[in-house]
């Protein structure tokens, strides 16, 4: 162990720093490093975005520590089994060496280890343990990702009563902490403005520094919306588009149908996204591509429409597969294109060559997304960006133009009554699995019983930098490719003013198409268009509303469906705004369901 190969361990370890990055510490490393050695507290609590290289200032401190004898063991605790196996990795770089496979059921380890590694679940099962060795040893315990300690008040009590005695306690985090009021151990808190009782970090280096200081990659979400069919289960069935106002129970079943494998919403998101991934590896040949899953049925499902589109099977991980770990290396180590994962790579795994990400679950905690987004920050050379596609979901378009903004745990509930707008009022229930590695399941389906009928996949919009670009436009379209083909380099400062030079082309685009669809109409035949009087076409207006009110008693379907079904069908705007050409349509499409007894 020494100070020397603490100071030389990469900056963004386990990858190599960004050039011009760092020389040995980056800055805030460095700063970091100051605070902690001049004041030499107990608890020091860093916050820091993903990719900012905790690892490496964390084992700086540790070497630091030992070398002063300060501390003659290092007990560290990591959220899964995985990120066990990486922190051994790399303190071996700087000379600690450290057991990974400590287990309660062996009650010790070699001498020839200097500390052991394990796991916020390994903790809870023994804590007593665990206490017993920092009470016999001047310990320093590293607890990364410390928000997982309150996962549930077991594990928080159960890390509180194993490392009380440490000597020192170093906590680490990466991603905004948790929505609900459990109490994180070793983290203080201090009352805001109006009283309510916060986190307070020793120090702070956020996601909107680090992409200053080109630590990371600046990050360029494409949302795309559509056209949702489901029957609920009372046999109603609802036709929305995706980006519409809509109840919270709506917006989840929308949600579920466009993720559903077996409609058009995802196989159509899914090719916008490899060929971003095409445009971004001519610049970063080894790019790769990640696919975050609600479970494993979606997960090999979306595998599947993977291969037939790129003609090579994705790498599939979820977390009962007891070589997952294996394969998470093994593709970060190759060139593959695609992954597809059930929450598995949603914190601490590192895999710097994934740059463009779908997020294919209904998880919607600021949590889960801070976390999934950071997969895709972590940089290796000026130039890089990141590309995620998501539904237009209201919570998850929030999440994503508010990326820069820092939070902090609060331990109090504001006294207003939560509303559809508290976003971080989420449940749960819900942000305790996200959190957790553990076998997948599907949605409750007490809760969503419905059958997705069918979805259409949309482009909505561009969101960067808490501003947006872009109009709807068709999968597979120009306007679409214009957003899908932005170069794979390309410094934060261009991508706006690139953005908003595609957005004109866009508006133009619209405008002239506007414009021929306008004079198309103009020439319409007499026989096509008939001139119409108000009169007359209140009538065919009055005479489709009752053909509507009939066919709503006969089936029972709501009379939002059955016009929703009959613009889909025969095209046009809502009824206000429809020409005489397409009322007629939509009438005798009505009398056709009446004769042959219904639509599908």
């Amino acid at each position: 162990m020494s100070i020397s190969a603490a100071s030389h361990l990469s900056p963004a370890y386990p990858e190599r720093a960004v050039r011009g990055t760092a020389s040995r510490l980056r800055a805030w490393q460095q700063a970091a490093l100051d605070e902690y050695m001049t004041r030499e507290p107990r608890d020091f609590l860093a916050v820091a975005t993903p990719g900012a290289g905790k690892t490496t200032f964390a084992l700086r401190i540790a070497t630091e520590l030992l070398d002063r004898h300060v501390v003659n063991t290092i007990t560290i605790v990591a959220p899964t089994e995985h990120l066990k196996t990486q922190w051994a990795e790399a303190a071996h770089r700087v000379g600690i060496r450290i057991d990974p496979n400590y287990s309660g059921a062996s009650g010790g380890t070699s001498r020839d280890y200097q500390g052991i590694a394990v796991t916020y679940a390994g903790v809870a099962a023994h804590p007593m343990l665990h206490r017993r060795r920092v009470e016999g040893r001047r310990t320093l315990v590293i607890l990364d990702e410390i928000h997982h300690a309150g996962d549930s008040k077991s594990w928080g009590e159960a890390a509180y009563e194993a490392f009380e005695p440490a000597a020192r306690r170093l906590a680490l985090t990466g991603t905004p902490f948790r929505s609900d009021t459990n109490p994180i151990p070793f983290v203080s808190y201090a009352p805001d403005r109006e009283g309510v009782r916060r986190s307070v970090a020793d120090y702070t280096y956020g996601y909107g520094s680090a992409l200053s200081d080109g630590v990371v990659r600046p990050v360029v979400f494409l949302s795309y919306a559509g056209r949702m069919r489901w029957r609920t289960k009372a046999g109603d069935e609802i036709a929305m588009q995706l980006n519409e106002p809509m109840t919270q129970d709506a917006v989840k079943q929308a949600w579920r149908t466009a993720l559903d494998p077996a409609g058009d919403w995802m196989p159509q998101v899914l090719r916008a996204a490899d060929r971003r991934l095409r445009e971004v590896r001519r610049a970063i040949p080894d790019a790769g591509g990640l696919v975050i899953a609600t479970d494993q049925g979606a997960a090999r499902a979306y595998a599947d429409i993977l291969k037939d589109i790129t003609g090579q099977r994705p790498t599939v991980v979820v977390s009962d597969d007891p070589t997952a770990s294996a394969r998470i290396t093994e593709f970060s180590g190759n060139d593959d294109r695609w992954m597809v994962a059930v929450r598995m790579v949603s914190e601490g795994v590192d895999v710097p060559r994934l740059a463009v990400g779908v997020y294919a679950t209904g998880i919607s905690t600021p949590l889960f997304f801070a976390q999934a987004v950071g997969r895709f920050v972590r940089a290796r050379r000026h130039g890089e960006t990141a590309s995620v596609f998501l539904p237009s979901i209201p919570n998850l378009l929030q999440f994503a133009n508010e990326l820069e903004k820092e939070r902090d745990h609060s331990l109090d509930k504001p006294t207003q009554a939560t509303t559809t707008e508290d976003v971080w009022g989420e449940e749960e229930a819900l942000l305790a699995e996200a959190n957790r590695t553990q076998k997948e399941q599907g949605y409750d389906e007490d809760l969503f019983t419905f059958q997705a009928l069918n979805s259409e996949a949309e482009f909505d919009r561009v969101l960067y930098d808490g501003a947006e670009f872009g109009l709807p436009a068709d999968p597979g379209s120009r306007e679409e490719a214009e957003y899908l083909g932005l170069p794979g380099l390309l410094e934060p400062e261009h991508i706006k003013m690139l953005l908003a030079k595609r957005q004109q082309m866009h508006l133009t685009s619209a405008r002239k198409k506007a414009l021929l669809r306008s004079q198309a109409e103009a020439i319409v035949g007499a026989e096509e268009r008939p001139v119409m009087t108000r009169k007359q076409l209140l009538e065919l207006r009055k005479e489709l509303q009752g053909l509507v009110g009939a066919w709503h008693h006969k089936t029972g379907k709501p009379h939002g469906t059955i016009h929703g079904e009959l613009r889909r069908t025969c095209g046009g705007p809502a009824v206000a705004q429809a020409t005489a050409t397409q009322l007629q349509k939509r009438i005798d499409m009505v009398r056709r369901w009446a004769a042959e007894g219904g639509y599908s």
